[in-house]
Order: C-alpha cells, then structure tokens, then sequence
C-alpha cells in the first residue's frame, strides 16, 4: 500500500462514523484471525478441547479470538465485546495479532442518518472466532479437505437490540485453486452497503434448503419435510449456510433447534438483511434482538430466506408441534 493511500485511510478512520470503523476493522481482524486458524493446522496440533457433546475447541479457536477481542477492544475500549470462547483476553498476545488497520472500502461508504450518531456504549460485538470447528477438526483428522468450506470467523456487529453490521471470513476460500491467494472477506451494513462476494439468484424451479449437518434429530427433520424441498444441503456452521443464500445457492437455511447462538447469527444476520434477505426465530417470525444482556442461545431456532424468496411462506409451513417444542424458552431469548 502506498503512503498516499496510508494516509488517507487514517484520515478516513479519525473521521469515519464508529460504525464504519467498527466494521472496517473488522475486516482487517477477521483476515488476521483467518492466518492464525491456517497456521495453526499447518503445524499439526489443535489442541483439541471438548466443551460439551458435539462441542469442540481447538487452539486456533483461542489463538483467533484473542486476536480479535485484542485488536477491537484496544481500539474501541467502550463497546461491549461477547465471544464464544468467553471475553477473557491474555496480556502477553503477540504484537503481530493486534491489528490497528482498517478497510479503506469501508471507510469511503455513505453512513445512514440513523447510524451517524452511535457511540460506543450502545454497539455489541458478537464473535465466533471459528464457526465450523467440527468441520474444521474432522478435516484436519479425516483429510476431508471439503469440510474447510464450512469454516468461517464471524464478527456482528448490534446497536441496541439489532444486528446491523457483519463481517464473514473464510479462511480457507480458494484453497483448490493452486495459485490463488487464500481467503476471503465479505461484509455488509444495513442501509449501508455490502462488499467481498457477488449476490446470486437463488434457484426458480426448485427448492433447496441448507440444514445442519451434525445435529439432525426429528424435530429438525419434521420442519424440514414440511418445506417440501427438492434438495436439502447439510454443511456446517451458521456462517457457511448462510453464505450459500447470499450467493443463491439455496433459498432457505432451515433449523428447528435451539442449539445456534448469538454469535453464530449475528453477523450472518446483518449481511443477508443488508441485500434484502431476512432471518428470523421460527416460533415467532421475529428477528433476535443481540444486545448486551440478552440470553446467548437462539432457542426458538432459525429459519432464514435469500433475497427475493417469500420469507412468510416458509414461515406459514412451520409444523405446530415444531413450534411448541421452540416456544418453550423465555422471551429474553429473542
């Protein structure tokens, strides 16, 4: 980068609304924290941890999140800072995963009116520092290079009860292509813009649905028949599943269980409302609200629909008894 450019984007950066810095941040952590979680499998030793059933942590999930609460909070130390892997952040995090950059691209965008004014205190940041550790584990035991598709860093960024900006990384994009550098970015913010990933149509004669590909049970299997699809795609992560709207790949992403939290949804959520998608709770047809004290999982399941599909439609075939079974929760859970 030239010292021109340089200059300008720390012009842009002192100057920018927080939320164009915040975001624009984010980019530069997330392309950061994707080194850390390649360069950790390169040197053949997760460090695999079990949380819980079909729960896994690894190093590079640690490693990726120090590295980002890291470089956020020390750039924006009065914005709330949830992560899956808890918010504690070690003092001694090398100098090289504190990332002080911003995106230019970012920075230049038009900030709606409603955005211009947010200060630090009513901005949340939800991080999943690995979406698809499973994935990411079983390709490293298996070999199953595919499932490095499924794995993706997330940072959503909520105002108040609302996700209103993402940023979704893959680490390992373009890793079969001999050549062509690895990884990628995509970002939106609602009234904002979006950028990194080109909006696809999402199929017209059929209906393909993108599901969970580890936690199946019936309930999950019940709401699925009820769509009718003609294809159901089982990957991993709620980054990944929603990427395949955003691309058209899918029109729906389908899962009637409890087990996604917020951090999973958050940023996935702000960049497909951002090109006119939509994701809601399936018991309610509500969007989850994402601020500070909310509880963490999304209990009444998840059902999202690419741009152009009729998100009421798939909502209207949601089984009553599937319902039932989500709208057990408590409210706060929204």
């Amino acid at each position: 980068m030239s010292p021109n450019i340089t200059l300008t984007s720390l012009k842009m950066a002192s100057t920018s609304p927080l939320i164009l810095r915040v975001v624009a941040t984010s980019v530069v952590v997330a392309n950061r924290a994707g080194e850390i979680i390649r360069d950790i499998m390169s040197k053949g030793d997760l460090g695999i941890v079990e949380k819980g059933k079909n729960d896994l942590q690894t190093e590079a999930d640690r490693s990726a999140q120090c590295s980002i609460i890291a470089s956020l909070s020390s750039q924006f130390p009065g914005v709330k800072i949830i992560g899956e892997e808890g918010d504690s952040v070690s003092s001694d995090v090398p100098s090289d995963w504190n990332v002080t950059d911003s995106d230019p691209s970012v920075l230049a965008l038009k900030c709606p009116d409603n955005l211009k004014s947010v200060k630090e205190d009513e901005l949340v940041i939800w991080v999943d520092p690995l979406d698809g550790t499973s994935e990411y584990t079983q390709a490293w035991i298996s070999k199953v290079t595919s499932l490095l598709d499924h794995v993706t860093v997330l940072i959503g960024v909520a105002v108040g009860n609302k996700a209103v900006g993402g940023v979704i990384h893959q680490p390992y994009y373009n890793y079969l292509k001999e050549g062509a550098p690895l990884g990628r970015t995509i970002w939106g913010i609602i009234g904002c813009g979006w950028g990194g990933f080109t909006i696809g149509s999402a199929p017209k004669d059929r209906r393909v649905i993108t599901t969970t590909r580890s936690h199946l049970d019936a309930t999950v299997q019940s709401a699925l028949d009820a769509m009718t699809p003609d294809e159901v795609l089982r990957v991993g992560g709620a980054g990944h599943k929603v990427m395949l709207l955003l691309e058209g790949k899918a029109n729906a992403y389908v899962f009637a269980s409890g087990g996604c939290k917020k951090w999973d949804t958050c940023a996935p959520e702000a960049i497909l409302h951002a090109i006119g998608g939509k994701l809601t709770d399936m018991v309610q047809g509500e969007s989850y609200h994402y601020h500070a004290e909310v509880e963490h999982r999304n209990s009444r399941g998840v059902l999202a629909t690419a741009p152009g599909e009729d998100h009421s439609w798939y909502f209207s075939r949601i089984p009553e008894s599937v319902r039932q079974l989500l709208s057990g929760s408590s409210t706060s859970s929204r």
